[in-house]
């Protein structure tokens, strides 16, 4: 079944050449994982093979390309720019059918992943009492609000499994919270520790530039025990994830976005760059529920009970609870 198909990543890109080339690495450890299949990559932008000369590729010598968006957040590339690619490659290659499946999200994979590195930085920090030690997930950051809260909802559901009394959520760039404001706010709640991940797949600029930031405020706060994770693009659940998204689309399921209502949508409905009254199988995006996002500065703890004798405490706390418990994560 697989034979006449190409299945093809479409990576953002970096202006770091390290992090194009680890997405080619990716590609061919996927290659020799499944060897009965053919797998390109792409990109978006800096680099050599950008996703019109990709998609070409692709389709040569195929009947089928499953596009798979290689990005963890929906925003402009996934909503706008694959689809709008995609459609331009269908009347380049009439023969071809192209099926575009969901970017990589923030689902239950990725969660997996995430408190998997989190327990690793745990355990770099001598395993101390998660409730003075703090958990920051570190996200690119977007001017989509929705790409946004897909990091709050992973924010949510780590603050929801885990003992942590306080688990914040920040930006490299474009919108806020920054590191520094989020690592300034967990000190004056009491943490003594703080464990920041990097919600990256691969190297890049902003990986390098935050490394240089947790210098910085290892500097500024000596007395804080950092530990700062990486990108995990290789970690076998990825692998995982971009396997199941294969799966869906030999099942026939497709992309559905998060994007009813979005700018980006009315943005393309008002130039007619794409009908959300496509069928599902010629269109990366239809019939889908957008729920309006809310959000509050993106902390994502609250004020609830877990069950642990360390019960989480409200934003309006200035201090963890006093006669918190000490746990220890395995």
């Amino acid at each position: 079944m697989m034979q006449d198909t190409t299945i093809l990543l479409v990576g953002h890109g970096s202006r770091n050449r390290a992090g194009n080339d680890e997405i080619e690495r990716f590609a061919q450890a996927w290659r020799e994982r499944r060897p009965e299949w053919r797998i390109e990559a792409c990109f978006i932008e800096y680099a050599d093979v950008l996703l019109d000369a990709g998609l070409d590729r692709a389709a040569h010598g195929a009947k089928r390309v499953i596009v798979i968006p290689f990005i963890l957040n929906a925003a402009g590339h996934v909503k706008m720019e694959i689809p709008a690619a995609i459609e331009a490659a269908r009347e380049r290659h009439p023969g071809v059918a192209f099926d575009c499946t969901r970017h990589l999200g923030m689902g239950r994979e990725i969660f997996d992943v995430l408190t998997g590195q989190l327990d690793r930085l745990m355990r770099a920090l001598h395993m101390p009492d998660p409730c003075t030690t703090g958990v920051i997930l570190l996200g690119r950051g977007s001017s989509d609000a929705g790409a946004n809260g897909e990091l709050a909802k992973m924010a949510r559901w780590i603050f929801e499994d885990t003992d942590h009394e306080l688990v914040d959520l920040a930006f490299t760039g474009v919108t806020w919270p920054r590191l520094e404001t989020a690592v300034q706010r967990q000190v004056r709640l009491g943490m003594t520790q703080i464990a920041v991940v990097p919600v990256y797949l691969f190297t890049g600029v902003l990986i390098e530039r935050i490394d240089a930031q947790l210098a910085r405020l290892r500097a500024q706060y000596p007395q804080i025990a950092f530990a700062l994770g990486t990108h995990f693009g290789f970690d076998p659940g990825v692998f995982k994830l971009v396997e199941a998204r294969v799966a869906d689309a030999q099942s026939g399921e497709t992309a559905l976005l998060e994007c009813d209502g979005c700018k980006y949508r009315l943005a393309a409905e008002d130039e007619h760059l794409h009908d959300h009254s496509h069928t599902a199988g010629h269109h990366a995006h239809d019939g889908h529920d957008h729920p309006h996002h809310h959000h509050d500065h993106g902390h994502a703890h609250g004020g609830h009970d877990h069950g642990h004798a360390c019960s989480h405490h409200s934003s309006t706390n200035n201090r963890p609870h006093a006669g918190c418990a000490h746990h220890a994560h395995a």
